[in-house]
């Protein structure tokens, strides 16, 4: 039923310590509101909305972009730039614990329509089978691979490997691979040393049991990073029932009992409540947690710590944060060699099994063309330094956690990574660093690197000195997830069943990569788009 009526606002004004804090009660029931207007958000309303029985209200921290022309640059464009996205005012700019050795690690997220899909790197790759397989063990049936299979076709355009049973060339994301010929030098180099080691060539990635080296799949057609904003949003926008507001902060969710009735919002200086007949979360895997913890939803000690009245016990809110940590390789370039921070950095990668592990595809490595000082530590703009390898560890066992350390939306919560904290995860990653030194030796790489700036050959001389540099080093792969695990009713940490509804609350899901049991094997913008496509499915199913 459409719910849309012309808001009536009641005025309601109080004092607070920076003066006076107005309150307007939007008197205007939408069938669902949105939190989150990113990478699973985007989609969930635009799929909502094309009932146009059903009124959808799409809430989004940052600013929104709703003419391409005149979207900023570093939005516009994908590849990374000298300007440093990860310091932009379209970046929430979270701070992260890697190691009880690291020093605090930035990490992004996407504050603006389009979430992280509008700032990413654009790497769109699937996880392989067995990881949603493994969900679907986990006691959620609905999502073994072979029930994905139509959604991930659905998420995609791609015109590399049209329409098998596979791929689709008419899905939302436009999705490309670099041909050989439009390849840096470095990445031929990359690629050859990879082959002559006995890699697989691997010409697509997304394939079902892809394994070796080859293209990375991008949604990026023409320099453009195509986010879901693009790809969903903007053919929406024209809905009469969906409604769009950018800039607004969501405080907390509104119950009566255990069941949502809406959410408190903060825009312009002005507090906000509106009324929702559904409320869903789709605000990543910091946004979400955080924002059902400040609601009163999730482990009562640490509510209790911060004083905010337990609404609803849910021990798992904020815990299991699995995430790719991942180790640099880095060289100094010959003086002549060619570093364009404008042009592409990743266009190859290398995904293998380590040795003596019954985990397949566990180890990845992307070849980057152009370095730079620890910017992503937020140094700011810096000169090059040369390429680098960045090894990850696609599966590791450590889990993190995020935990409240303040009522106040905006201070953000504690994130506590907790890489490689076990043996396996660190003889992995070893495996991954030395193969990225010994990649580098190669002859195609002769004319391109002048030395190798870290790690040192003293870094390398024993595993206890490399597991020093790697703890020390290691920093986020941007692939935060699992913090609202889904999961039966049976296992007591998961957040939210198979179909996204929050275990002992009414009208209340969460739709992006927080509710992931694990990470997966890949990047994960790709499995939170499918995600999204698969929920709303649930959702307009009555599930």
């Amino acid at each position: 039923m459409l719910l849309l009526s012309k808001p009536v606002l009641s005025l309601v004004t109080r004092s607070s310590n920076q003066g006076t804090l107005t309150y307007r009660k939007v008197k205007v029931k939408y069938d669902t509101v949105i939190v989150g207007a990113g990478s699973a958000g985007s989609i969930v309303a635009a799929r909502l909305s094309e009932d146009p029985d059903h009124s959808v209200l799409l809430l989004e921290a940052g600013p929104d972009y709703p003419d391409f022309e005149h979207l900023p640059e570093e939005v516009k464009f994908g590849y990374a730039t000298a300007t440093d996205i990860m310091t932009s005012d379209h970046n929430w700019q979270f701070l992260g614990k890697a190691s009880d050795t690291a020093p605090p690690m930035l990490v992004p997220r996407g504050r603006v329509t389009g979430g992280s899909s509008a700032i990413n790197g654009q790497v769109f790759l699937r996880g392989v089978p067995e990881d949603y397989d493994s969900w679907a063990a986990m006691g959620n049936d609905e999502w073994a691979f072979p029930n994905l299979i139509q959604y991930f076709r659905k998420v995609e355009a791609d015109p590399d490997f049209p329409d098998d049973d596979f791929h689709s060339s008419e899905g939302a994301i436009i999705v490309r691979r670099f041909k050989p010929d439009e390849m840096r030098p470095d990445q031929t180099a990359f690629y050859e040393a990879c082959r002559e080691a006995g890699f697989a060539d691997s010409p697509d990635h997304n394939a079902p049991d892809a394994s070796g080296v080859g293209p990375v799949p991008l949604n990026n057609p023409n320099g453009i990073r195509f986010s879901t904003a693009l790809g969903y949003l903007n053919p929406a926008r024209h809905r009469l029932n969906l409604t769009i507001r950018p800039n607004c902060v969501t405080r907390k969710i509104i119950f009566e009992g255990k069941r949502a009735v809406g959410v408190e919002v903060e825009s312009g200086g002005e507090r906000f409540t509106v009324d929702a007949g559904e409320v869903i979360l789709s605000s990543g895997a910091i946004g979400s947690p955080h924002i059902m913890l400040l609601s009163g939803v999730g482990p009562a000690d640490n509510l209790g710590e911060i004083g905010i009245p337990v609404i609803h016990e849910l021990p798992g809110v904020g815990q299991n944060l699995r995430d790719h940590p991942m180790v640099f390789t880095t060289w100094q370039t010959k003086p002549d060699y060619p570093l364009d921070g404008f042009a592409p950095r990743v266009q190859t990668i290398l995904r293998w099994t380590a040795e003596g592990s019954d985990v397949r595809n566990d180890l990845l490595i992307f070849m980057q063309s152009y370095a730079t000082d620890r910017n992503y530590r937020g140094v700011g703009d810096v000169p090059p330094l040369g390429i680098r390898m960045l090894a990850s560890l696609e599966l590791q066992l450590s889990a993190g956690e995020l935990r409240l350390t303040s009522s106040d939306p905006d201070e953000q919560p504690s994130l506590d990574y907790r890489y490689l904290q076990y043996d396996e995860d660190l003889r992995r990653m070893r495996e991954a660093v030395r193969l990225c030194v010994s990649l580098g030796q190669h002859e195609k790489f002769t004319d391109i690197i002048e030395s190798r700036i870290e790690p040192t050959d003293d870094e390398l001389s024993s595993d206890e000195k490399l597991d020093a540099y790697m703890l020390r080093e290691a920093t986020t792969g941007q692939h935060i997830s699992g913090t609202c695990k889904m999961g039966p009713g049976s296992d007591k940490m998961a957040v939210v069943d198979q179909y996204g509804r929050v275990h002992g609350m009414e009208n209340l899901r969460i739709v992006d990569a927080s509710i992931m049991p694990d990470c997966i094997r890949a990047n994960t913008n790709v499995t939170t788009m499918m995600i999204a496509e698969r929920v709303s499915d649930f959702i307009r199913e009555g599930k």
